[in-house]
């Protein structure tokens, strides 16, 4: 029987691809857009929202304070790689967002799984033409080359068997055909360039529309299928050790703290309600990469949380940026082995 073992969830903002010193591109990036999602459905200018909020987070939006928290996000990486490494996972899903990388708008699902053979990166960002932080970006992401990485067909195949049985309707890919044009994207690229190490672990990728509406599915409706996703692998006749992973988030591009513990709340037991619940208005543009963590919330309610860290970041005086969030569920009796361990 196949078995979840670990589920890990991790931001994948550029900001942890490049240094503290080029988080001001992106800052500059937030001051010239028109569209800046806000948790109330709303979406403003940045003159707006600095004149509906005034400048409340000056002193956090200064070089001393991204370059603490660049360091600490450096820190939960490392840790999120160690613990991934010592479950030692026969295969690990990624739940991510595709972002034009491999669907268009002409051909959006609402959830796709891939059962390849290998998976092939986009190659984007890099090159004369770009500035040299970019490349440093696409670099993070596994985005510099047409890099390609294992799949795991067998148990994707049985995910999707198992999940239109349960009445999901799942859409599918084998393959990458225009490498060129096409490929997977920094949500699934980031987490095995950052956290696999020198590991060459199978992935299947879970990839869920979050981004571009009409066809985004509800909270309520990523958390069933999480659960749905577990029970799939719980009956599945693999004998495999499976980690499950969200891949993005938390809220951006302004930063809702207030949104970002909510979301880490409801892993907690009994609270999923405040995961389901959550409001489509809040999960507009890059926050709503939240919902690759409520898809994982419904897929390890039997693993207990070991650790999780936080971070509001605020990269302009305004209040945008990203709520940078990492956290790891292990089983119980795992929990209890290294907690003995290191006594």
């Amino acid at each position: 029987m196949a078995d979840i073992v670990l589920g890990i969830g991790s931001s994948h903002t550029p900001m942890l691809t490049i240094s503290s010193d080029d988080w001001v591109h992106r800052a500059d990036d937030d001051v010239d857009n028109s569209r800046l999602n806000l948790s109330d459905g709303r979406w403003v200018s940045y003159k707006e929202l600095e004149a509906e909020f005034g400048l409340r987070y000056t002193k956090d939006a200064t070089p001393q304070e991204l370059e603490r928290l660049s360091k600490a996000s450096e820190v939960a990486l490392d840790r999120l790689s160690k613990d991934l490494i010592a479950a030692d996972p026969d295969v690990v899903l990624i739940i991510g967002d595709d972002q034009g990388e491999l669907f268009t708008p002409g051909s959006q699902p609402a959830v796709a799984i891939y059962y390849g053979e290998e998976l092939v990166m986009h190659k984007d960002w890099t090159g004369d033409e770009y500035p040299k932080w970019m490349n440093h970006m696409a670099k993070g992401y596994a985005m510099d080359e047409s890099h390609r990485f294992p799949g795991h067909p067998q148990l994707a195949l049985k995910l999707i068997e198992g999940l239109c049985d349960r009445h999901v309707d799942v859409s599918v890919s084998d393959s990458v055909d225009d490498t060129g044009k096409v490929g997977f994207g920094h949500a699934f690229g980031f987490i095995i360039k950052r956290l696999f190490g020198q590991l060459s672990i199978p992935v299947v990728p879970i990839l869920l529309n979050t981004y571009f509406p009409p066809n985004v599915v509800t909270s309520a409706r990523a958390f069933e299928i999480g659960q749905l996703i577990r029970e799939v692998i719980d009956d599945s006749p693999l004998d495999l050790k499976v980690a499950i992973i969200a891949s993005g988030g938390l809220s951006h591009f302004v930063t809702d703290a207030e949104l970002d513990q909510r979301v880490l709340e409801g892993f907690s037991p009994g609270k999923s309600n405040l995961l389901t619940t959550i409001p489509r208005g809040a999960l507009n543009s890059g926050s709503s990469e939240i919902l690759n963590w409520v898809m994982l919330a419904g897929s390890i309610e039997h693993l207990e949380n070991d650790w999780t860290e936080y971070y509001p970041v605020y990269r302009t005086p305004a209040g945008t940026g990203c709520g940078v969030g990492f956290g790891v569920w292990k089983n119980p009796s795992e929990k209890r082995k290294y907690e003995t361990k290191d006594c």
